[in-house]
């Protein structure tokens, strides 16, 4: 019975689970944490010479998502992801990676927390110049010390997934920014973990090949069901990314939740001026504006679309029709119509520059833990 329970607390166990954790750096750290536990802004305790990067954050990581942690620079972000892969040591507070904390492990099993469950993907790429291709991705499988045999295939399988089969025997050098990346992710997937951390990882790439990038990026999560933490400091890319969305400023999680519900309900003014200008009918769905269906009704009548259809290309399907939108779930049932004035309406509130939810009473400095 006990092995039983063990085996579901392991499958309903966070990927990574973060406990008030607070990354200080100074003399004084600990003095910092006691006043920034009581509410002080990080800019109040400048009288401690200390830097405070992050400030009592709270969040788990659920297995086979994609958890972005957005904000400007500055904000802590990439000091936490370093929290998150032993490379910086909590001040305050606890990490945890798969059950494992990860305050005080020595070091022999920090490196092998890192070789077996976690793998990273830089922003610079952080390629070796003088190693094809292949020897690239299969670095980390070496310095892990695999076999050959497994060595070989898990390499091969990670080039042919990111699409680089043919460019094995290439320098880095002969290679676009974009394929130079692909290399990076392929590196990191030959290492076989579950958890991905991605820092900045599309940051140094043009537009178009950076949106290249992410459409692979979710594809081969769609296969792969990975856990990612992604850090960027662009909206749209966290937008359009993340299964959620950690927003930080000044080193505190402000808001976390869907793209939707930070649209829909910004926590605070902070968030709300973040997100003015994000193009909401690309990330809101005909789920978050549909009315209920009508008592009684079927199947069969107008247009439908599915729940998941994102607003910007519902006017078409409205335009077809004088007859509401059907909106059907995954499952085919009926789960909502749109009129063409409900759409209308939802489009002026999409535009508009107040939201209800837009934190009217709420200090742009308060914490909201809703992980």
């Amino acid at each position: 019975m006990s092995n039983n329970h063990d085996a579901d607390a392991g499958e309903n166990r966070a990927a990574i689970t973060v406990e008030s954790a607070y990354k200080i750096f100074g003399r004084r750290a600990l003095k910092a944490v006691d006043r920034l536990s009581e509410g002080q802004h990080r800019d109040t305790i400048k009288d401690l010479d200390v830097t405070a990067a992050v400030i009592d954050a709270e969040f788990e990581v659920r297995p086979g998502e994609i958890f972005v942690v957005m904000g400007l620079s500055g904000s802590g972000k990439s000091t936490l992801i370093r929290m998150l892969n032993g490379l910086l040591e909590p001040t305050a507070g606890s990490i945890s990676v798969d059950g494992v904390t990860l305050n005080g492990l020595p070091a022999q099993e920090l490196r092998q927390v890192r070789r077996d469950k976690i793998s990273m993907v830089f922003q610079h790429f952080a390629l070796l110049p003088h190693r094809t291709v292949y020897d690239n991705v299969a670095f980390g499988l070496e310095v892990a010390g695999r076999p050959a045999a497994h060595r070989a295939e898990m390499t091969a399988e990670a080039i042919s997934m990111v699409g680089l089969s043919g460019w094995e025997d290439k320098l880095p050098s002969q290679l676009s920014g974009g394929m130079r990346q692909r290399v990076g992710l392929a590196r990191a997937l030959a290492a076989g973990t579950d958890i991905m951390l991605m820092d900045e990882a599309f940051s140094a790439l043009d537009p178009l090949i950076r949106r290249e990038i992410q459409d692979q990026l979710l594809e081969l999560q769609k296969r792969l069901q990975k856990t990612i933490v992604f850090i960027t400091h662009d909206l749209n890319e966290a937008m359009r990314l993340g299964d959620r969305i950690a927003v930080m400023r000044d080193g505190r999680i402000v808001q976390i939740g869907t793209a939707e519900d930070i649209l829909t309900r910004p926590a605070n003014e902070y968030v709300a001026e973040f997100i003015a200008d994000v193009d909401r009918t690309r990330v809101l769905t005909a789920a978050s504006v549909m009315d209920p269906p009508p008592a009684g009704a079927t199947d069969g009548t107008g247009v439908v679309v599915n729940e998941n259809t994102p607003v910007a290309d519902l006017f078409g399907p409205v335009a077809e029709s004088n007859l509401p939108l059907q909106v059907t779930n995954s499952d085919g049932r009926l789960v909502g119509v749109i009129p063409r004035l409900t759409l209308l309406n939802a489009l002026s509130h999409t535009n508009g520059s107040d939201s209800d939810n837009g934190g009217s009473g709420v200090d742009q400095d308060d914490e909201v833990k809703n992980a």
